[in-house]
């Protein structure tokens, strides 16, 4: 197995909802389950959790001399509940035997599965992979996933091994049999056995669909293996289940697989059954005794097509209506089919691989304690679900996060995507894409920033719901910080003076009278108008009038400068005075009881999001620091429980039992409103994960671990997936703020403008390592005390990328 990491989490096949994702940046994807089963597939452009490919599995048959064969599906047994109204349908295959026991490991987005059983003379390790590999988009998008299958003999004299993949092909999915969970395709699929320079396999294609159908395409399964090959490119498709029937006999015979099985004569009496395309690849080999051989397998699709609208998901498409307009998939740049995706992978599959495994092996050699870094390398796997995509001219785009079967909000949302940072850090060329949403796009001639993008598809912007005061003046520090990680001044010039308009609208909008401080009406991350004072939207203001302060200075507009500096300074001065109750941050309004969905005299956790947000972008403090650690210190002290058996929660519930967390707001003091905001009961990973960034950038690196630390319990693979933190939706884009605890932790300071970056960590000084990186390169940087000489030895080492000229602070 692979032994990047020392520390790595397993979770037991009694962790039912441990399913690892697979699949690239805005390709779909599937998952690999505890059990070692591949499962929830969202290979058509949208989500669908619980998605199954009929008769999909691989198996695996063993046979000692002329002892009986052992036949058993490459899974562990299937764990109870068992109470659907029919028992499990043919399809499932969860009649046939499996092994006794299995448990996962996955990191990033590699999967490792232990498949044990003392009956069977073999033991078999899969490792999952698609490569990700961080600035470079492309290979971090490839619709496919490799599939290696490590086979050892536990005995000591030789035995025959083979190892079948059986997958239906789903081109042209239209969904399932009402009451029968079977898999439906319109037109005719045609599965081809193909041979091409080490690939062998099969590729299905559906050549009766009509252009721009929206399961239109390619699907593969092939292996790279020298071994013996053998295929049954269609399963026999006549009868109720003789097919199955068919191929478990031959399989189970001698280990291969005939080009024509024996085919039933006899229709089937429910005419449903007759319509799969199912096609199997099998591979034979001899083990001598205690050896081990591994075979490779990838999977790979093609869908080109997605509808060019946010589709199937809240506000524009309730109805989920087609208009028939198309977009394109950015992977159709790069190859023209399956059977591409399969060629250019295997011919790149060693360098791929090995980028891959250096950016794991950096992330997890960070001098982090391992829940902090798990945390971190869970939530990458945001950037490879169906919450996000990317489109043919290169535009990322994503959605909140996912429901079962559709998006979860669409359009770039300003107010949730202004927490996340894994995307800036490792895929900046990405991340520039949405500030061009943001300021090109979605910025009128008045500034009026819409939250949510519609342009980007052709339609009118976003009128339905106020401009978002925390999303529109994030995005100008996000502007900053994406400068300063890039270098690139044609970047922020292109962007500068949209930036100005949206900042120049906040004047007038949210601070009608002058003073420099947010009075007005303030829609926001809550899905509410905060009104009245509030630090929370404030302090992004004054962390927007540094951003501009520094960009105006560095592009010598003194002026502009100074009058940043003065609203900046005057406004925090003033909010200060008015907010701060010599523990944390309250919200001031002239008359308590006129609006519903306050939050009054409470400590709201978001509070001092601005000064976070400064602080990762490099700006410095906002507010006063004696303050501002004060505040972050109460969030913690009265808004983390842990343990939620006594919390009263009428709203939604993320956190139960005894099971711990942050929660939005609390009223230490009492006065809670009997209305408050609609989401203060609630715990959201994604507020976690910046008020633990924060409590590391103020010292509290203790509390910061017990925020992480709950928050990423309740993910433990039996009540929650540990690699799908929800809120409003699966693999929701909040959660990415965990990014934060590295640059915070690391100390990392960024400036690409000089080619400079320097670090200060706060934990493990005189023997720290962790990963960095930019828009020009990543890699990990060192530092030890020297003990003869007393000094700190410092260093970086270029993983990948171009680090020329680049110097350390």
């Amino acid at each position: 197995m692979d032994n990047i990491n020392s520390n790595r989490i397993w979770y037991k096949d009694d962790a039912t909802v441990a399913k690892f994702l697979l699949g690239g940046i805005g390709t779909g994807n599937f998952s690999i389950g505890s059990r070692g089963q591949m499962c929830d597939w969202e290979i058509f452009n949208r989500p669908q959790k619980g998605g199954k490919l009929s008769y999909t599995f691989f198996a695996i048959r063993t046979q000692e001399g002329n002892d009986n064969a052992q036949v058993k599906i490459l899974e562990s047994k299937l764990r109870p509940p068992f109470e659907t109204s029919n028992g499990y349908w043919p399809w499932d295959g969860y009649g046939i035997p499996r092994f006794e026991e299995a448990r996962i490991s996955g990191e990033v987005s590699k999967a490792m599965v232990e498949l044990r059983d003392p009956d069977m003379p073999v033991d078999v390790d899969l490792v999952a992979f698609t490569p990700f590999i961080p600035l470079d988009a492309a290979n971090s998008g490839i619709p496919a996933a490799v599939i290696r299958y490590k086979v050892k003999n536990k005995k000591n004299r030789k035995i025959n091994v083979s190892i079948a993949g059986s997958i239906i092909n789903a081109v042209g999915f239209s969904g399932y049999v009402k009451y029968f969970p079977l898999l439906r395709t319109e037109g005719k699929p045609i599965n081809e056995y193909r041979e091409m320079d080490g690939l062998r396999g099969l590729y299905y294609t559906n050549p009766d669909l009509p252009e721009g159908h929206l399961t239109a395409g390619s699907m593969s399964i092939v292996t790279t293996t020298k071994e013996n090959v053998t295929v049954t490119p269609y399963w026999s498709s006549s009868g109720w289940w003789n097919g199955a029937h068919e191929f478990w006999h031959d399989f189970e015979q001698d280990g291969k697989l005939e080009i024509e099985p024996t085919l039933s004569k006899h229709k089937s009496a429910l005419p449903m059954l007759g319509e799969m395309s199912v096609g199997s690849i099998c591979s034979d080999f001899e083990l001598d005794a205690l050896e081990e051989k591994e075979i490779e397998f990838i999977i790979s699709w093609y869908f080109p097509d997605r509808p060019a609208k946010w589709a199937g998901g809240m506000m524009f498409d309730r109805t989920g209506k087609d208009d028939g307009r198309r977009v394109k998939n950015y992977y159709t740049n790069l190859f023209k089919s399956a059977w591409d995706v399969d060629d250019y992978l295997v011919k790149n599959l060693v360098k791929l691989e090995k980028q891959s495994d250096d950016f794991r092996r950096a992330l997890y050699q960070t001098t982090l304690p391992p829940v902090m870094i798990d945390a971190m390398a869970a939530n990458i796997t945001v950037l490879r679900s169906n919450t996000c995509f990317r489109l043919e001219n290169g535009t990322f785009l994503g959605w909140e996060g996912c429901f079962d079967d559709a998006g979860s909000c669409e359009g770039n949302c300003s107010h949730v995507w202004n927490y996340q940072q894994i995307l800036a850090f490792l895929f900046p060329e990405l991340e520039q894409t949405m500030r061009r949403i943001n300021f090109i796009q979605e910025t009128d001639e008045d500034g009026e920033m819409c939250y949510r993008a519609n342009v980007v598809f052709g339609f009118d912007r976003f009128k339905y719901i106020p401009p978002c005061a925390d999303g529109q003046m994030g995005t100008i520090v996000q502007l900053y910080r994406d400068w300063k990680i890039s270098g690139d001044d044609e970047f922020l010039k292109e962007m500068w003076e949209p930036a100005v308009r949206a900042l120049e609208y906040a004047f007038t909008k949210w601070d009608k009278d002058g003073d420099f401080v947010f009075e007005s009406e303030q829609h926001n991350t809550y899905d509410i108008e905060f009104y009245g004072v509030s630090s929370m939207t404030n302090s992004i203001f004054y962390a927007a009038l540094k951003a501009a302060e520094e960009i105006a200075r560095y592009l010598g507009e003194d002026g502009r400068a100074e009058k940043y500096k003065k609203a900046r300074e005057q406004g925090s001065r003033k909010m200060d005075e008015m907010l701060f109750n010599d523990e944390y941050y309250i919200q001031k309004l002239n008359d308590r009881d006129t609006y519903n969905y306050q939050y009054h005299e409470g400590c709201l956790s978001d509070q001092v999001f601005g000064q976070e947000l400064a602080h990762i972008a490099g700006l410095g403090y906002i507010l006063p620091e004696e303050h501002v650690k004060k505040a972050i210190h109460s969030v913690f002290k009265y808004n983390f429980k842990s343990d939620m058996t006594n919390h009263v929660n009428v709203q939604r519930v993320y956190g139960l039992n005894d099971e711990g967390g942050l929660i939005t707001c609390t009223w230490p003091h009492g006065e809670k409103p009997i209305v408050p905001f609609v989401y203060s009961d609630e715990l959201w990973s994604g507020i976690e994960y910046q008020v633990a960034s924060h409590l590391v950038y103020e010292g509290y690196f203790d509390e910061a671990m017990k925020v992480v630390s709950a928050s990423r319990n309740r993910y433990d693979g039996v009540k929650r997936n540990p690699w799908d933190e929800v809120e409003q939706g699966h693999h929701y884009v909040r959660s990415m703020a965990c990014w934060g605890l590295l640059i915070a932790a690391s100390g990392y300071q960024y400036d690409m403008t000089k080619g400079q970056i320097g670090f200060e960590p706060v934990v493990s000084k005189d023997d720290f390592t962790c990963f960095f990186s930019n828009a020009k390169c990543w890699g990990l940087y060192h530092q030890k005390m020297d003990d003869a000489s007393g000094e700190l030895q410092r260093s970086i080492e270029i993983l990948y990328g171009d680090g020329e000229g680049i110097t350390l602070m």
